[in-house]
């Protein structure tokens, strides 16, 4: 693992579980760890669990609902009141929901968190990633999304452009999040394409199950208690996502899925250049903030 002394990481839903156990991870290593909760209360006693584990850790708290495109935008201008560049940005907030909520945009929740989220946070802070990356040619800027391999069949290696906001038929959390999946893929792909020549890489990240994670409370069920019953931890988990954006090895990789250090098949949708860029545009057209 590369040092990371000195250089600047995001990392969004690090309240708990996998995310705040790569934000530890990120701190252990010495790299000033941005935490993002859904509310400042929620960030700062993270911070303080964080700092019980690694107590010279450099962290800052920042509140940013993620289903909410206004206070992502007031997340992004506070953070780049306070830092000019960005060396590490990990998305990793994400939810699962029973039923269906609209949110204060007029979004599904679901998509509204797991996709829009990703991409609006993402385009804000772009210029500060840039800028880390632009002044040491040996250390890119790296961008880490929490995804899945999103298998399970034909109707979930596919997006619904027709339905983005799963509002048509019965609701159900297995019909909303598994195509928020397969879109965090495919805006990792084009974001990659987009960054090319930047020194910016970004990769996505299936961490498989992991246990007791604050994801599954609403749901509940079976998925959950074989979720914490074969899950890893989250330390485990972290693992690869923590490689991808410290490592070497990963410094010259972009735009691809990642399970266990190893590169993932991407089938179905996620290898159609024409779906990636689709889903762009209707998040362009979907966004009041950009």
């Amino acid at each position: 693992m590369a040092s990371i002394n000195g250089r600047t990481a995001l990392v969004t839903g690090a309240t708990g579980g996998l995310a705040k156990a790569i934000a530890t991870a990120m701190a252990r290593e010495g790299a000033t760890v941005v935490v993002v909760g859904r509310t400042e209360a929620r960030a700062k006693e993270a911070v303080r669990n964080i700092r019980a584990a690694v107590p010279d850790a450099i962290l800052e708290p920042l509140a940013c609902d993620l289903s909410n495109q206004a206070s992502i935008l007031s997340a992004a201008e506070e953070f780049l009141s306070r830092h000019d560049e960005l060396h590490v940005l990990v998305n990793a907030a994400g939810v699962f929901r029973k039923e269906r909520h609209v949110t204060a945009d007029g979004l599904e929740l679901t998509f509204a968190t797991n996709v829009m989220g990703y991409f609006l946070l993402t385009n804000l802070l772009l210029d500060a990633l840039k800028r880390g990356a632009s002044r040491d040619q040996g250390h890119p800027s790296r961008i880490v999304n929490i995804a899945s391999k999103y298998s399970g069949g034909p109707s979930v290696t596919k997006i619904d452009f027709d339905d983005l906001q799963t509002a048509e038929g019965s609701y159900s959390y297995l019909r909303s999040t598994p195509p928020t999946m397969l879109g965090r893929v495919l805006l990792t792909q084009e974001f990659a394409e987009r960054l090319r020549g930047s020194n910016v890489v970004v990769n996505a990240v299936h961490p498989g199950l992991v246990k007791n994670t604050g994801l599954l409370q609403d749901v509940g069920g079976p998925f959950r208690w074989v979720t914490n019953t074969f899950g890893k931890t989250a330390e485990k988990a972290a693992d690869t996502a923590v490689w991808l954006a410290t490592s070497p090895e990963a410094a010259a990789v972009t735009g691809k899925l990642w399970a266990k250090r190893k590169e993932l098949s991407t089938p179905g949708m996620g290898s159609d250049t024409d779906a990636r860029k689709r889903l762009w545009e209707e998040c362009v057209r979907l966004s009041k903030i950009l």
